[in-house]
């Protein structure tokens, strides 16, 4: 079934862009091409060492990656995949900083492909950038439904265009799994619109055990709909959240906890928080070796904070309970720059900084400003965090993955700039909550008094 307008009589040019599928076989296409083009894998090469006093050499492996996930995570979580071909399973043999959904897809990927003989980086990484491109044209999908929700026909086919040209969603489903995170939010958000609460819940539990940000979703819930509906919607989100975490700790003891509260226990990183405790460093963990004993999940891997965690949340605790409390538009897009500007403040309260949570921004900065200036923030979004990783944290190796010397700041700029960009993100969404509001009382009263004088 077409997804174009009931309209016939439109310009050429705009039926070719109203054209979903004409645009998800360029998407997918372009997507395809580089994928074959810039296959990843990985290769080893031997670095010559000659000892200064003996006169020895001895070669050192050491492993190279290229392609498409080069720069990314993918090849970290491929180490973490084959420790299941030794009968080592994560949270009962070693701890992994993501809920399950995540590891168990990329774990049951490594072990179907492992049914048909040998597997090799190239293939495994292949099929899970092939799974985030499916979740990616999902998103393309979904932006043009709630775009049209919103905004209106026009705006509905602008979007999806958008979207497809950012550099975010062509790199990242490469490197990881955020669009699959994506995909997720913006299917409760829709779903949660339409008045489909129960799938819409059982979404959001879904995306809570890939990532955590899907539960976010909640506090949108309870501000915009009646206590019931409320009710019933955390119940339902809690439960299916439970019903997982509940078995899968009793199951792995101690080490599904280290699993679950790892990412809550290391140190800060690439933000402004990690600036003042001196942490110059990526959030990345350590590698498998290390995994096995629960007890390095609760350790920082560097400074402790100079802000201590609960004095932080205080003011953005009140930001958000003032931005609750004050009388908001109570309409679809409402409900939408509500959630957005929960995401946002909670970017800006946590302890790091994940360079790809624009791909989470950018479809919810396009949905409240689908403008000129709001396609600019995205892109702007994206190079700095591009500049920063990987530009910068590349040119690392000598001081062992810290930022240092010429390096310092380029990267306070980029910090920086990046922390004020998305406040005015905030302080944007909370007057489109606010102002549209006060435009909007006063087109209804004007709409009465007019009404008013006809009948006199």
């Amino acid at each position: 079934m077409s997804d174009r307008p009931a309209q016939r009589d439109l310009p050429i040019g705009f039926e070719l862009l109203s054209d979903l599928r004409l645009l998800v076989y360029l998407f997918v296409g372009f997507r395809l091409i580089l994928a074959m083009v810039y296959q990843p894998y990985v290769f080893d090469v031997f670095e010559q060492h000659t000892d200064d006093i003996t006169g020895e050499v001895t070669y050192t492996p050491t492993t190279i990656e290229r392609g498409m996930s080069h720069f990314g995570d993918l090849r970290y979580y491929y180490q973490f995949a084959e420790l299941v071909e030794d009968g080592h399973l994560p949270y009962r043999d070693y701890w992994h900083e993501f809920p399950p959904v995540w590891i168990t897809l990329f774990t049951g990927v490594y072990g179907l492909i492992n049914l048909r003989g040998a597997v090799d980086f190239t293939a495994w990484a292949s099929a899970i950038g092939l799974i985030m491109l499916v979740f990616d044209v999902g998103n393309l999908y979904l932006l043009r439904r709630l775009g049209r929700r919103l905004h209106g026909e026009e705006v509905a086919v602008a979007l999806p265009w958008v979207y497809a040209v950012l550099a975010a969603p062509v790199i990242f489903p490469w490197w990881t799994f955020e669009t699959m995170v994506v995909f997720v939010l913006l299917l409760a958000l829709t779903w949660l619109l339409e008045g489909r609460d129960n799938q819409s819940a059982a979404l959001t539990a879904l995306g809570t055990l890939t990532k955590y940000t899907p539960i976010l979703i909640l506090p949108a819930v309870w501000r915009f709909y009646d206590r019931r509906r409320a009710i019933q919607y955390t119940v339902i989100t809690l439960v299916l959240i439970a019903l997982v975490l509940g078995p899968l700790v009793a199951w792995g003891g101690r080490m599904a906890m280290a699993s679950l509260l790892s990412q809550f226990n290391k140190a800060s990183y690439q933000s402004v928080w990690a600036l003042l405790d001196g942490n110059m460093r990526t959030g990345s963990f350590t590698g498998p070796d290390t995994r096995f004993d629960a007890d390095n999940a609760f350790k920082p891997y560097g400074n402790e904070p100079a802000i201590p965690s609960w004095l932080r949340i205080l003011p953005f605790a009140g930001l958000g309970l003032f931005v609750f409390a004050r009388p908001l538009r109570q309409d679809d897009q409402g409900v939408v720059a509500f959630f957005s500007i929960t995401v946002a403040i909670f970017f800006l309260w946590a302890h790091g900084w994940s360079p790809q949570w624009i791909l989470t921004l950018s479809p919810l900065i396009l949905l409240n400003f689908p403008t000129r200036d709001g396609v600019l923030v995205c892109v702007v979004l994206g190079l700095l965090s591009f500049v920063e990783y990987p530009v910068l944290f590349m040119r690392t190796g000598d001081s062992g993955g810290e930022i240092s010397g010429p390096l310092v700041l380029p990267y306070l700029f980029t910090v920086l700039t990046r922390t004020a960009l998305l406040g005015g993100v905030v302080v944007a969404l909370y007057q489109r909550l606010t102002r549209d509001l006060a435009s909007a009382a006063e087109d209804t009263q004007n709409t009465e008094t007019g009404a008013a004088h006809e009948t006199v």
